[in-house]
This record gives C-alpha cells, structure tokens and sequence, in this order.
C-alpha cells in the first residue's frame, strides 16, 4: 500500500521536486531554532540555554580603539562628494589588520569570533558604508573564507598572509547580466585544454558586474561554469560551478571601472575577462574542487548571510535611534519639544524598539555560528528582515528630522543613510527573492522534522522509510491541530511559560503561534505540495509569519541574558506586540488565500473568522509606545545601552556631534527645567520654554544665575545642531 501511495506523490508532483543545485542549499549549514517553531512545540528552556556571547577581551579593546580611530579618520561628507576614500584611511585599514578578522592567527589575521566580526562591521558601517566595505569584503564570503576551509595548504600559505596584510584588496567575481538572485545560472565560461606545452590550462571569457570592490581590488575571486570537453581534469565534460583565483594584470582581464550606486557611492563595478588563461592550480583547494563552486558557496552562505548585511542594517538601527531619539527632544514646535507629540512618539518607538530586537537577533545568530551552526534560513530571514526595517526605520527617523533630514551638506545626519538603503535590499539575492523563495520555500523542506526524509525516500524508492516518515508526519499533523485548538482557546496558557512575570505571555503565545504555524505548514505541503514554488506571494506570509516569531524570540533571549532589567520592558513589550501582530497579519493573509478545496473554504470562511475574533496581537498599545519612545529621549544608561557599538562623534563636529552635544546638555538641564515647571504649575512664571524664562526665573529665585546660564547654553547648542547647510553659489553649482 505504502508503495502505491510513494509512486502516486511521485507520479502526480504532490512533494516538491529539488534540482541538484536546490539539494545542495538544502543539504548546506544546520537546521536551528527555525527547526523548533516547525515542530509546533517549540522548547524555550533549551533556546534560552542557547549562547548569547559577549566579546573577549582582545575583541573589545580592538572595537574600543582601532575601530574608533578609524572612524574619527572618516570624514564623510568629504568621500560623499568626492567618492573616493582617503589612502591614509585604507592604509590604516591595511595596517590595524581590517582585513584579515576571520583569517587564522598562524597566516597572520586576527581569528576574531563571528560576533565581534560583525560588532566591527555594524560599527564601521553606520559611520560610513563606504569606508565599511573595504573590511566587509575582505571579512565576508570571498578568497579569505573560501581559502580558509576549502584552500590547499599551499594555497593558504600563499595567499591567507596576504590578504590578512592588506597586500590583496579582494573581490567576488559572481553576478552577471542575466544571473543576479538566480546565480545558479551564470554564463561565465572557462574551457579546460592543454596548451602548446602540452600543459593544462584554462580558458576564462565573463562579463561580471555589481562586483564590490572590483575597482580597487588585485585578487579576484570568479565563479564560472567549467567545460572540460576532453575529461582532461576527470570530472567530466560539464563539473560545474567552480571559483578560481585570477590576479589584477593577467592578460585579457579587465577591471577598475566603476558602476555608481545610489546614495553613498561605494566601490564598486564591472569585471571582464576575454580569453583569460589561468591555470588549475588557481582553482580554490585546487582541481579536485573543479565544480565544487556551488556547494562552497551555499555552505558558506548558510551562516554568512545573518553576518556583513545584518551587521550593517542593524548599526544603522542604532545610529538612527540615537539621532532621532535625541533629535525629537531639542527640536521645539508648538511651544513643546517635538518628541513629546504622540505622532512623533510612534515613530521613535518603532525606531528603538526594531533597534533592540534586531541587535538581539544579531548577537542570538551570531553567537550561534561561534558555536558551530550554520543556519541558512536563520540566516536569510535576518538578512532580508534586517535591511527591509532598516529602510523602514530611516524612512521615520527622516519624517521626524522634516527638513534637516532633505537637506544636504555636512550636518545632514540621515539623507546618505536614507539614499543608500536600497542597496543593502539588493544584495546577497534581493529580498523579494530571499522572502519568496529561500525562507518558505527552503525552510518548510529543509526545517520540518518530515519533509525532506520523506522527499528523499520517495526519491530513493524506499517504501519502509516512506512509511514510517509519513506516518510520524500525520501524527505530527494531527498532534498540531490539537495543540493550535487548545491553545487559541486558552490563549497559549496551556503551552506554559519558561520565565514567570510580564514575559510570560510572550512564551504563551508564541508556542500558541508556533502550533498554528507548523498546522499551516502541513497542510500546505500536503495540498499545494509541488505548487509551492510558484505561490510566491503564499510562500511569502509563510515567511513573515517564521521571521516575526524568530525576531520575537530573539527580544525575549536579549531580555534574558541582560538580566531582565525592568526599564527595558517596555522595549520588548514593544517588539513582542509588533512582531506577534505581523505574524498574526500573516496568518490572516495564508487563511484568506489557501487555494485547495474543502480545507481552503475552511480556512478562508470559520477558521478566519475565528483567527480575527482572537487575534496574536492587535500591535503595542499607546501606553507601551510611550514608554518605547522614551528610552531614546535622555542620554541616560539605557540610552547609551541601546545605542551601544555606535562610534561617538566628537562634538566640535557638523552633524552627529553637534547633535550629541546638544543633546547631552539638554539631559544635564533636565533638573533646572523640572524647577521652572513646578514654578509654572504654582502660577510663579508663566507659560513658556525653559530657556525663554531663564531670566525671570532667576528674578523669581527659582533658578540660580549659572544655572540659567547652563540653560541659554543647551538652547544655543540646540538652535545650532537643528541649523542646516547653506552654499554659496560658487560651491552650489558643480558645473566646470
């Protein structure tokens, strides 16, 4: 019987078929935390167990002093305008060992762990992206990373000193014209033959572009297809993807041209190469990895995607609530300080509250990879949500700075950031990709405790496997719709929680999503099965609905491992609210499209209907939003704790350093200012701002004399840092 039903859901496409280069994604990196929430029964006293790293002592002194130095050395209105970053900067870069962070201590580099790699990232990137992606590249998948778990020990001994020195600027040679977030299906040719010498050799035609660092780069990592029609390397005429490794100078190879990307210019352009001969030997681990590109690349992507992006994303996260928060406070309309209007208050709140859970994502993922997983949808999903509410977040922060947010100059503090945040989307396979395809798509087969063994067995034809995974699948189904029914009744109590206190409904009504979300999951595998791939927009909700619960899950394992300290609840009472109200939006959107009879009527008609009558989350309440936004509106130690990995700007500076300094007096002024309120509530002064009053205070004996001077002192600060940029004509027109 067994047999008949695998040859059936073989025959008529029921369970998705997988490609050779999708087997290879999918057998790359570590099923995670994902695999938890899959199982509708998700165990948070072992997730709460999981690491949450903190950095050595090594780590943090190089964060605290090359990393600021660097920054201090970045001017970066100067390299906006000129697009060009400073040799004094890239030698320093060169010199403190930037580029060599992951490569191994005995080549030279520094061997830092994943989490203080993308700590330095995050740091680097917030203050200028452009100067970042001479550490990125150099940090991230290329020649260091490949060389350093696939390179022949000549080839490290070669190559791993150098590029820990900075004597190789590296690129990654993959996309092309018609292979972007597909890069499975690059053109780039090369053409294994033997020379007049009787030698092997081959020859390499491509035309690459949106290569990072291309211009500036003298090694190159390129991904091609390999044709060996003579077997001469014995992996057959067509092995595959393969990386080699081609040096700036050689014959037929071409680049140093720049494309221009939008916002921040960055380094970046086209590589091409027309009947470029390299030889075997430069293949990345040598011949025997002839082919063996594409496998590299998934394993490493697997962990890589939650490290450089993330880490830029989420910086930027900080970066923009520490200008926003403070910006809201020293900014006065209407008589009162902006940040005390609701309006501008909503935007501060999502601003630090995607802030602290997103920088718990980053620290949770990252810790996880210094342990030794590779999660790939953990990492997609961090990549795709990250750059996406990074994006989302400036698009606020730059609502609340109005006009000092358009105009540009060197005081403009958010328009680079804001210009330049399609690009994160982009890259690393764009985001509608990565939701659409890679975080449903790869996670419903590669996560789910059944699926991929039950592909595999009918792949193999082995009925006694397929019949014990199916049956372990349809209890795991029916298990999941009893939990989903008991828990949506009781609002996740009968789930019960790790933690006691405020959290614990949190704990509740996560595992209460998580048991809706793996019900769901089943029966889209079960009835829309091979069809998967092409419902994009229903894979899509999926993925929303797997990334809010990680995120969320991601505050509450910060939560924890800080100490469960009573001001930052509001922040994650904010980022659980928000995050279980996307995927409670989510479900919504899967019930009201699940196309398939019977089940589908179902869950569009009663089932949706009661999903709305009891919903996850209606989102953060006023009172939560209130409190959230606070958090960024004193430099406090919270303040400094959120905002924390950000490089300070000295304050003589245009821009971020006048608005910190600004925003440092305001906080020291706040008692004085609580003085003249009091006086104002017992009719003593009258109404007015603080420093409008600050004279007849003093007549009054409320305040002192120095004390209104501290007063005046804020006010100039403050109308200095809301100034904006003013050209004179000979340097507003660029014209020669």
């Amino acid at each position: 019987m067994f047999g008949a039903i695998m040859k059936f859901m073989r025959d008529n496409n029921v369970l998705p078929r997988i490609s050779d280069t999708e087997r290879q994604a999918l057998e790359a990196g570590t099923v995670w935390i994902d695999g938890q929430i899959f199982s509708g029964n998700p165990d948070f006293v072992s997730m709460l167990k999981e690491p949450y790293n903190r950095h050595s002592e090594e780590e943090q002194a190089f964060i605290d002093g090359p990393v600021e130095e660097l920054c201090r050395m970045i001017d970066s209105y100067d390299i906006i305008t000129s697009r060009r970053v400073p040799e004094q900067v890239l030698d320093f870069i060169k010199q403190q060992g930037f580029m060599g962070l992951l490569i191994p201590r005995e080549y030279g580099g520094k061997e830092f762990s994943t989490l203080a790699i993308s700590s330095i990232m995050a740091k680097i990137n917030a203050y200028n992206p452009t100067v970042g992606t001479f550490v990125v590249i150099p940090n991230s998948l290329g020649a260091a990373e490949l060389l350093k778990h696939y390179g022949t020990d000549q080839q490290k001994k070669d190559y791993l000193p150098k590029l820990a020195s900075g004597e190789y600027v590296p690129c990654f040679g993959l996309t092309e014209l018609t292979a972007g977030s597909d890069a499975a299906s690059i053109k780039a040719e090369g053409v294994v033959f033997k020379d007049e010498a009787g030698e092997v050799k081959i020859k390499l035609n491509f035309r690459k572009r949106y290569i990072t660092l291309a211009p500036a780069a003298n090694l190159i990592s390129l991904a091609f297809q390999m044709h060996d029609p003579d077997n001469l390397l014995g992996k057959g005429e067509y092995p595959g993807i393969t990386v080699i490794m081609l040096h700036k100078g050689t014959p037929g190879l071409h680049n140093g041209d720049h494309h221009l990307p939008i916002g921040m210019s960055f380094y970046n352009g086209p590589i091409i190469g027309e009947d470029v001969i390299a030889s075997p030997e430069q293949i990345i681990g040598g011949p025997e990895y002839a082919g063996q590109g594409w496998r590299m690349l998934m394993e490493q992507l697997a962990g890589g995607r939650a490290v450089s992006l993330p880490a830029g994303a989420i910086g930027g996260m900080k970066y923009i609530a520490a200008a926003t928060g403070a910006y809201s406070m020293i900014r006065h309309q209407f008589g009162i300080q902006i940040g005390l209007m609701e309006g501008i208050q909503e935007k501060l709140a999502r601003i630090a509250g995607f802030a602290y859970m997103f920088e718990g994502a980053r620290v949770y993922s990252c810790s996880a990879l210094d342990a030794g997983e590779q999660p790939p949808v953990i990492s997609a999903l961090l990549k795709s949500s990250s750059t996406e509410y990074t994006q989302k977040a400036i698009i606020d922060g730059m609502d609340v700075f109005s006009g000092a947010g358009v105009m540009q100059g060197p005081n403009n503090i958010l328009g680079g950031g804001y210009a330049s945040a399609p690009v994160s989307i982009t890259v690393e396979g764009a985001n509608i990709m990565t939701r659409t395809l890679i975080t449903f798509g790869q996670g419903a087969t590669r996560c789910h405790p059944y699926a991929l063994p039950l592909v595999k067995a009918v792949e193999d034809g082995d009925a006694g496997a397929f019949r014990n995974k199916l049956l372990g699948w349809l209890w795991h189904t029916a298990s999941n719709f009893l939990r989903s029914k008991v828990r949506g009744l009781t609002r996740g109590f009968s789930a019960g929680s790790p933690e006691p206190g405020p959290v614990a409904t949190y704990y509740r009504r996560l595992a209460w999503a998580s048991s809706r979300y793996a019900l769901l999951a089943d029966l889209a595998l079960y009835l829309i099965g091979g069809k998967l791939k092409a419902r994009g927009s229903l894979g899509g909700r999926f993925a929303d609905a797997l990334t809010w619960q990680v995120l969320a899950l991601s505050a509450l394992r910060r939560y924890k491992a800080e100490g469960n300290r009573p001001e930052d609840l509001p922040l994650l009472q904010f980022s659980c609210e928000f995050a279980l109200a996307q995927v409670q939006e989510a479900f919504e959107g899967i019930h009201a499209n699940f196309e398939a009879p019977l089940v589908g009527w179902w869950l569009r008609g009663p089932s949706a209907l009661f999903l709305r009558l009891n919903p996850l989350s209606r989102g953060p309440s006023d009172k939560v939003v209130r409190k959230a936004a606070a958090s960024i509106q004193l430099m406090d130690e919270q303040y400094k704790r959120l905002t924390d990995g950000i490089a300070p700007a000295p304050e003589d500076e245009p821009g971020m350093g006048r608005l910190m300094k600004a925003f440092r007096l305001y906080t020291e002024v706040q008692p004085i200012s609580q003085k003249i309120a009091r006086a104002q509530k017992t009719r003593t002064l009258p109404r007015g701002l603080p420093y409008e009053l600050a004279d007849q205070a003093v007549a009054a004996k409320v305040i002192s004399q120095h004390e209104a001077e501290q007063l005046k002192a804020a006010n100039e600060a403050a109308m200095a840092a809301i100034e904006v940029d003013v050209f004179k004509p000979e340097d507003y027109f660029q014209d020669k």
